[in-house]
């Protein structure tokens, strides 16, 4: 990982300094580097050590940090890691220019490789990240989601980057189809249940550890799995409260949004929908362990299954 990070402070040079500023600001912000690291380890899991490893590593945590700055430039957010957000700091158009030049430079990044099999699953999962960003801002305040959309929406938002790291970690290895595919479920899986506890923390959390202000999908009017189990499970006036929250978000009344988020959140607990949630991640991490059983036992693939097992504890 430290070779990955001097590979993202050498590749950040621009002839631009507000690129490199911008990018370091985001990138430098305590960052968990997941998706970096789940293709390294998936590369040592299959035994290979060669150098593109870290070049790739790379290239998705560029791709994921300009999905991070055209994010919170859409939910114009306040707050990242426990930090103003890149638009906060530099404006809104600065964070979408630099977010499309790490594209950029991701790609430039790619083609060094020298595998049209890695560009290709690089560019699907890129084009599958943006079909998810925009399915997710057409069901914004869509009270009707159902569990099946929802994570349709979160499979290619979040857990795509998941699947193609892990994918292109076994590409590099010269891995068969099958094994290949096996990888490339577990990253899947994994990155599903890595989003549904960040959606449970949305509402379980705390916001001084989660480094972002509790309820942001609630303003924002994201229909995510603990809601959605809530009005299944809720009283016919609880899925009216919770309805009713998700079609409005919340407005500019700070004493109401804290009004309108302790009685949701006191509906969410009273009917066990983050045990629902929690229950679903759960079986996901499950799903991610079992399809590491083709792999070689040694220290980069027991991390694998530890990854899977610790994600369900997270805090942060």
């Amino acid at each position: 990982m430290r070779e990955v990070d001097r590979v993202i402070s050498e590749r950040l040079d621009s002839g631009v300094p507000l690129v490199g500023q911008v990018a370091r600001y985001i990138i430098g912000a305590g960052g968990k580097r997941l998706r970096p690291a789940l293709l390294l380890l998936v590369s040592g899991a299959l035994d290979y050590r060669g150098p593109h490893r870290h070049s790739l590593a790379a290239v998705v945590e560029f791709i994921h940090t300009a999905t991070l700055l055209h994010d919170d430039v859409v939910d114009d957010s306040k707050l990242r890691r426990g930090n103003p957000t890149a638009n906060e700091t530099f404006g809104n158009a600065a964070s979408v220019l630099v977010g499309d030049f790490l594209y950029s430079r991701a790609f430039q990044m790619m083609v060094e490789a020298q595998s049209m099999r890695v560009m290709e699953v690089l560019a699907e999962a890129t084009n599958v990240i943006a079909e998810g960003e925009v399915q997710q801002l057409m069901n914004m305040h869509n009270a009707d989601l159902n569990e099946a959309g929802y994570v349709h929406v979160i499979r290619s938002k979040t857990a795509k980057l998941f699947e193609a790291s892990a994918r292109c970690g076994a590409i590099l290895a010269g891995a068969d189809k099958t094994l290949e595919a096996a990888c490339a479920d577990y990253g899947q899986a994994l990155g599903t249940a890595f989003q549904v506890i960040d959606d449970v923390l949305d509402y379980a959390g705390d916001a001084h550890v989660m480094g972002k202000s509790l309820g942001d999908d609630l303003r924002e009017g994201k229909a995510t799995l603990p809601l959605i189990a809530a009005m299944q499970r809720g009283t016919e006036s609880e899925r009216q409260r919770i309805r009713s929250a998700i079609e409005s978000g919340l407005g500019e009344d700070e004493t109401r949004n804290a009004q309108v988020l302790q009685e949701v959140i006191a509906v969410v607990r009273r009917t066990g929908a983050l045990e629902v949630a929690r229950a679903a991640a759960s079986r996901e991490a499950e799903r991610a362990i079992a399809a590491l059983q083709g792999l070689s036992v040694n220290p980069h693939s027991a991390s694998l299954v530890q990854l899977a097992t610790q994600l369900l504890a997270r805090q942060s």
